[in-house]
């Protein structure tokens, strides 16, 4: 049997410590492949679980700190709603000629009032209640207290008590200064 000659070569030079799992050593002469030097081995146990609570960390403190940032969506929402309210109740006023009382409250906005002064001309604005961003419904009173020649409308914010601190209404809250 004739072998070609680009398939023969000696067997010295055949290395299968690849094929049996021991590490590559150098073939006579300087050939084969180098050893894996330490600074190109992969992370230990040790450096991977300090740096995952490094992160772990990092993502704690900035999901802490989000926190702060839905309270003020929050207020922001409150007063997007009663610009809305603002919107709807002077289109009720225009299609009426009268502001709801106090007694209607926003309801009048989604369903026709039953007491006086009872509109001829009444169609529904709203579609249903809106609650605030804290659940609770918004406040309406006409005239307002804080706008004797209008109507208040507001939320009573977080702790849902009226008349606290944390209330968002249709009134400006900015304080002169003296």
């Amino acid at each position: 049997m004739n072998i070609p000659t680009y398939l023969s070569f000696p067997l010295r030079d055949l290395n299968l410590n690849w094929f049996y799992g021991r590490p590559l050593s150098p073939a006579p002469g300087g050939r084969g492949l180098p050893r894996k030097s330490k600074s190109k081995r992969g992370f230990t146990l040790m450096e991977m679980i300090i740096v995952l609570s490094i992160i772990a960390l990092l993502m704690g403190l900035v999901i802490m700190n989000l926190g702060g940032v839905q309270d003020v969506a929050k207020i922001k929402k409150a007063k997007a709603d009663i610009i809305a309210f603002k919107i709807a109740l002077s289109t009720y006023q225009m299609q009426t000629g009268v502001l709801p009382t106090s007694d209607q409250g926003l309801k009048a906005l989604w369903a026709k009032p039953t007491t006086d002064p009872i509109p001829d001309q009444w169609h529904r604005i709203m579609d249903e209640e809106v609650l605030d961003p804290w659940g609770h419904p918004y406040k309406y009173s006409s005239p307002g207290k804080h706008n004797p020649d209008g109507y208040d409308v507001y939320s009573m914010g977080e702790d849902g008590q009226d008349g606290a601190e944390d209330n968002i209404g249709n009134w400006s809250t900015a304080k002169s200064s003296p």
